[in-house]
């Protein structure tokens, strides 16, 4: 029997927010100045940080930079509730609440440094959040701290290479396993080196060091072992210590009901294509408890903030029920990070990053998915079924979410030069920069008004070569025909990092892509250019046809459907393709399948069952979201 309405309907989607109401383009306002000690910034704060509470400055900058890669994000506390450079931590009472047993003793305590170092320097709390090398100032000292509990020589002479279990401590890991790869993280980005300039315009230089860590230190610390790879049947690094948390596959109810995800045979049922990156919108002890409950929705993994733990909850082989999507579902993994997309005021942890980054990294290499931002997806890419349902897809990580930081993580970074002209024909992908890239966003915590300004991943596309040009429309989103707004849930005029489109036209500036079967406009100056041009492959609408349908999925014909198993109606969504215009190639190998589980433990061949089909699909860059072609309505060729 099928699943019940209510979670076929959480299956879908989530409530869209109540207004997608836009406010005035203007110029974001100014950033505030940073307070911070006079005389004292950027690279010498952390040599007088180092001096004073003798930790060596090279271990001092490496922790920061995997903690923050520098930056201070303007006072604005992180998922777990850190801040500043060293991501000095004071998780709040409610938060405390949250935590049971053992991880409530363990946690609770440690995610506190904000406190100890309030003692350790007698700087206020406020001061240590808001005050850059105040909080560089604390974080030494919470390290040095760790060095002496552990009975270790402190100076900022002493060898880094002693250093390991201090380091390993201010990971504030749940056991010694997420510690400990922390503290290698630290040591590896200390052998590499590392330069950038902070979201405040610092300088920072660290010379590259290789040192031989001493990691018996670990022994040292109190902490449980954690999850031993011998031990343990999840997929995953095992240097990630992921634990296995089952999401059940269980009856529940007198009417065949059952949860929360199918049993499968991946590959062998349909090949994985996809990672889908999502944030939890709750933290991670609640989405844990959702994730058990059999009347939910599942997902692959789920990722902690504080120190990028890792659970798996349901089985690569296995449809994990996550995407808002039955296709893509069917051709995906998808991974929880512990965060909230609309909250700007908050960023995504560096650990959550680095250990998200190494997870994919991982699957990738297993499945054999390509390290690109047409398959390492976010849930804000996953096109609607049917035109009905375009409306209600989820829209998170957000725009808040860094893809290009994330992909040179991945050690696939998002290209960014151009080795062909941008010119009308020519295929560019969007690379604007992070950190400097501050798009004004409405709505985030209230209606009608503006978020906090702050780095985003999407430059805004416009219906004319205009600053003051109204936004493009979206049909699914703005049935109506009205333009797109710049409310923190409406992706319908966003090019995000990593994306790629068709140019149509170039004026001075601005440069016009096709994009949902119009013309969007984005400025892309060559002395700043946010668009690079590079080969490849385009989709045009065959001779003669004056426009194709697009598809939110790639399901069989119905001839290929046998007695027994219903044909699942292929549906256009609202848009098409015009005669004239193109589009990317994001993969012309993908199934044109349907996978039927649609019962308890159901058995082939009428449950259970990957149905193939003939009639090919391409995918395709097309808006926000990815798309589905014909193959028989399109010629595929070279761009010009």
């Amino acid at each position: 029997m099928l699943r019940r309405p209510k979670i076929l309907a959480a299956l879908a989607a989530v409530a869209v927010p109540t207004a997608l109401v836009g406010v005035s383009l203007g110029s974001p306002p100014a950033e505030a100045s940073q307070p911070g000690t006079p005389g004292v910034s950027g690279q010498s704060a952390y040599g007088a940080a180092a001096a004073k509470y003798g930790v060596p400055e090279s271990v001092l900058l490496a922790v920061s930079y995997a903690e923050s890669r520098w930056d201070d994000h303007a006072g604005a506390p992180s998922t777990t509730g850190g801040y500043g450079p060293m991501h000095l931590t004071g998780l709040g009472a409610s938060e405390v609440a949250d935590l049971s047993g053992k991880q409530k003793v363990a946690t609770a305590e440690s995610l506190q440094t904000l406190k100890k170092a309030s003692e350790l320097t007698g700087l206020d709390q406020s001061t240590l959040r808001t005050d850059t090398t105040a909080n560089i100032d604390g974080g030494a000292a919470v390290l040095a701290s760790y060095q002496k509990s552990l009975g270790l020589p402190t100076g900022a002479n002493t060898s880094a290479a002693d250093w390991y279990g201090a380091v390993a401590s201010y990971a504030e890991a749940g056991d010694k396993v997420g510690a400990g790869g922390f503290a290698d993280d630290v040591y590896s980005i200390l052998a590499k080196g590392a330069a950038r300039t902070t979201n405040t315009g610092q300088e920072i230089v660290m010379p590259a060091l290789a040192v031989k860590p001493d990691k018996s230190q670990l022994g040292k610390l109190s902490l449980p072992a954690g999850v031993q790879p011998s031990t343990s049947n999840v997929e995953c690094p095992a240097s990630l210590g992921c634990e296995w948390l089952p999401a059940p596959y269980q009856e529940f109810g007198t009417a065949g009901d059952y949860g929360n995800h199918d049993l499968a045979d991946r590959p062998k049922t349909g090949k994985i294509d996809y990672i889908v990156i999502h944030d939890t919108e709750g933290t991670w002890q609640g989405v844990l408890n959702l994730v058990q409950d059999p009347t939910y929705v599942s997902w692959n993994y789920t990722m902690r903030s504080s120190d990028g733990h890792v659970w798996q909850h349901v089985k690569a082989k296995d449809v994990a029920w996550h995407a808002g999507n039955w296709y893509v579902n069917m051709h995906s993994i998808g991974i929880e990070h512990e965060g909230f997309a609309p909250q700007g005021a908050t960023w995504f942890t560096e650990s959550l990053y680095r250990n998200s980054a190494k997870l994919v990294r991982y699957l990738a290499m297993k499945n054999n998915i390509p390290l690109d931002r047409a398959h390492i997806i976010g849930h804000d890419q996953v096109p609607g079924t049917v035109p009905s349902t375009v409306r209600g897809m989820h829209w998170d990580p957000g725009p808040y979410w860094d893809w290009e930081h994330y992909f040179d993580l991945l050690g696939a970074p998002i290209w960014g030069k151009s080795v062909l002209p941008v010119k009308a024909g020519s295929i560019v992908t969007i690379k604007p920069g992070f950190q400097g890239n501050v798009q004004v966003v409405s709505n985030c915590d209230a209606p009608n008004t503006t978020c906090a300004p702050q780095a985003t991943n999407f430059v805004y596309l416009r219906q004319a070569p205009d600053d003051n040009a109204p936004l493009v429309k979206d049909l699914g989103l703005h049935p109506d025909g009205s333009a797109g707004t710049t409310d923190v849930s409406d992706m319908g005029s966003r090019a995000a990092a990593g994306s790629r489109y068709v140019v149509a036209q170039r004026q001075g500036d601005w440069v016009a892509v096709w994009y949902l079967g119009a013309l969007g406009w984005f400025k892309s100056p060559a002395s700043a250019p946010d668009a690079f041009a590079k080969p490849g492959l385009v989709v045009k609408p065959k001779a003669g046809l004056a426009s194709v349908p697009v598809y939110g999925r790639a399901y069989p014909e119905k001839s290929a459907y046998p007695a027994g198993i219903p044909y699942q109606t292929v549906t256009p969504l609202q848009y098409t393709i015009g005669a004239g215009q193109a589009y990317p190639v994001a993969d012309l190998s993908i199934e044109t399948d349907y996978y039927r589980a649609v019962t308890f433990d159901g058995q082939p061949p009428a449950d259970h069952v990957q149905v193939l089909g003939n009639d090919k699909y391409y995918e395709i860059w097309f808006g926000h979201r990815m798309a589905y072609v014909r193959a028989a309505d399109v010629d595929v060729r070279p761009a010009v």
